[in-house]
């Protein structure tokens, strides 16, 4: 099944189920759906940020700092986290831990997202990954190039966590 045929939960403005729709159709009417946000770090703190492909169905090309995707009909969040870390980078066994649940606006999607440390090989999908580097926050914080706006928010928050702990 390709990417644009999945089935993706959808919800209401309270993040409560209401039923589910093939992505297009989501894509297509703006539905309210749900996605996961995971910021994996190493352990000196650097992201791994991913240059997406040109054929991803939102922001083509753009740098974005969070692994992640839409929830799929019948998944919870952690399942779906679990799923896009292992599918986008080849990252599996690692542990993740709850940041916070957000609703961002301009794409309709309640986020939750989540941290991972990890150390090691990456396996990336071609079809949404082209490479991926290594960034401090404030390098993609401040970036010129374009850079996923739910992404960003989810750093910044991140960040300010971190920063308070």
């Amino acid at each position: 099944m390709s990417a644009r045929d999945e089935i993706v939960a959808i919800v209401d403005e309270a993040n409560n189920v209401t039923g589910s729709a093939p992505r297009w159709w989501m894509r297509a009417l703006a539905l309210v759906h749900r996605a996961t946000y995971i910021v994996v770090t190493d352990p000196a703190g650097l992201l791994y940020v991913q240059k997406r492909t040109a054929t991803k169905d939102v922001y083509p090309g753009w740098w974005d700092p969070c692994t992640g995707g839409v929830v799929l009909a019948g998944e919870c969040y952690e399942e779906s986290a679990v799923r896009e870390l292992e599918e986008e980078m080849g990252i599996v066994n690692t542990p993740l831990r709850f940041l916070f649940d957000f609703y961002f606006a301009e794409g309709r999607v309640w986020g939750r997202a989540f941290h991972a440390v990890y150390d090691g090989p990456l396996r990336l999908q071609v079809e949404e990954v082209e490479y991926v580097e290594r960034m401090a926050v404030d390098e993609i914080l401040q970036s010129g190039d374009p850079v996923t706006p739910d992404g960003l928010e989810v750093v910044r928050r991140w960040s300010g966590l971190t920063k308070a702990q």
